[in-house]
C-alpha cells in the first residue's frame, strides 16, 4: 500500500513495535527484576540521545558549496 511520505513513518512504528514485543516477552524484560527494567530504560533513553544529537546535527548542516581551483580551467598549450 502506498502512503506517500507516511511511509517511512509507519514502517518505523511498525518496526518499534515490533522491537517492542520481542524485549517485552521474548527476552523477559516484562518479568524480571526492577533494576534490569531500569538498565533497559536508561539504554533507550540514552539510544535517544544518541539520536536527537545526530538528527540535530544532520538537520542543521549546509551543503558545501564546491570551489573551483583557479587552476582548473587553465590549459597549457
Amino acid at each position: 500500500m502506498r502512503l506517500g511520505p507516511f511511509n517511512i513513518v509507519i514502517a518505523l512504528a511498525i518496526a518499534t513495535l515490533k522491537a517492542s514485543l520481542v524485549v517485552l516477552y521474548f527476552m523477559h524484560a516484562r518479568y524480571s527484576p526492577k533494576r534490569t527494567q531500569l538498565v533497559i530504560i536508561c539504554a533507550v533513553f540514552w539510544l535517544a540521545i544518541m539520536l536527537a544529537l545526530t538528527l540535530s546535527d544532520y538537520v542543521t548542516r549546509q551543503p558545501e558549496a564546491v570551489a573551483a581551483s583557479p587552476t582548473a580551467y587553465v590549459t597549457h598549450s
